[in-house]
């Protein structure tokens, strides 16, 4: 039975990780997309005033989809949390703990904050420069 609770907790960890990489991903393509859209119609927004609602929809959408992202990543830093305390603790119970190093979920959560802080900052480039180049 341990070994399954084992494979089914690690397999959760894959999963994890797979959805993390979906949320980034989908973030940081969405943000240059409309930062490309919206540059390009920088320019047109000057004398069309459709184009700058435009560009003002593209900006809401940049900012709904990159808190969707931000919620997911701070769920999915709890998730792993959770999943790697608990095999934490099941390798303390059979006297194996010495090799899994438990600064490990410190690094997770740093790897997290910096994963959160480039969806933040590719976001922020995305919903501002276009209108700077205005």
């Amino acid at each position: 039975m341990l070994e399954f609770v084992h494979n089914h907790i690690t397999k959760e960890l894959e999963q994890n990780t797979k959805t993390d990489i979906i949320f980034i991903l989908t973030a940081i393509i969405l943000n240059l997309i409309t930062l490309g859209i919206n540059s390009g119609m920088a320019e047109k927004s000057r004398t069309v005033n459709s184009a700058l609602i435009v560009m003002f929809v593209f900006v809401t959408l940049i900012v709904l989809v990159n808190v969707v992202v931000i919620i997911g990543l701070l769920k999915g830093r709890q998730t792993r949390t959770k999943l790697v305390t608990g095999l934490m603790s099941m390798y303390k119970d059979q006297n194996v703990s010495k090799y899994y190093d438990e600064s490990l979920l410190g690094n997770y959560n740093v790897r997290y904050n910096l994963f959160i802080m480039v969806v933040v900052c590719t976001g922020v480039i995305a919903a501002i420069v276009p209108f700077i180049s205005r």
